[in-house]
């Protein structure tokens, strides 16, 4: 097998998408950065080119087929559980080795126009929906903050007495955050409440 014209643009086209990718998820400054993206994307080329001259035409995927199980241990890798809270980390990236490895066979296939609008809907979805997941965890986020508010009861004032929490609600509601409706008020002057705010 010589290096033919059609092997070597697939394998340039191959670490361009690859470097693309991992130039995007390098800046973002996850794990798989832009070496390891680009070097998974040629390599997935190489395997699938082999695969189809090593396999002939009764089974081209013979090597190609054990690409998905390969990348999966890859991508199981940098999958880990954070240490103070119960939130899995590491699954985006696994989910981007895995898009990688899938348009380096893609190339290796020949099917370049289609790696290239494929490369192109992933960067649409890297940037456009990592704004729509801000928004949505601002939105739910649950945070819990403890607010003092002083409490006016047994003083004489102009303005009839609020609860603390009432305060606190008007001193949230600026910052966009909620907070449970107001209970039965007590007796003290001074009252610490802990709540659950929802907000960012």
């Amino acid at each position: 097998m010589i290096l033919t014209q059609d092997i070597l643009l697939k394998l340039v086209l191959a670490i361009i998408i690859g470097g693309v990718l991992g130039a995007e998820w390098e800046y973002r400054s996850k794990s798989a950065g832009f070496r390891t993206l680009t070097l998974i994307c040629p390599g997935s080329t190489l395997f699938t080119i082999f695969s189809q001259v090593i396999g002939g035409a009764g089974n081209p995927d013979r090597i190609a087929s054990n690409i998905v199980t390969g990348i999966g241990f890859v991508g199981a890798g940098v999958i880990f559980k954070g240490d103070s809270t119960s939130k899995v980390n590491g699954i985006t990236t696994a989910a981007m080795i895995w898009v990688t490895a899938a348009l380096g066979m893609t190339i290796g296939a020949g099917y370049w126009l289609v790696a290239i609008v494929a490369t192109g809907l992933t960067l649409v979805v890297l940037f456009l929906f990592s704004l729509v997941e801000d928004k949505i965890d601002q939105a739910n986020q649950l945070r819990k903050y403890r607010i003092v508010c002083l409490y006016e009861t047994g003083y004489r004032t102009k303005s009839p007495p609020r609860h603390p929490r009432a305060d606190a609600r008007h001193l949230s509601k600026g910052a966009g955050l909620l907070i449970p409706p107001p209970k039965t008020p007590s007796a003290s002057r001074c009252a610490q409440r802990s709540a659950p705010l929802r907000g960012d």
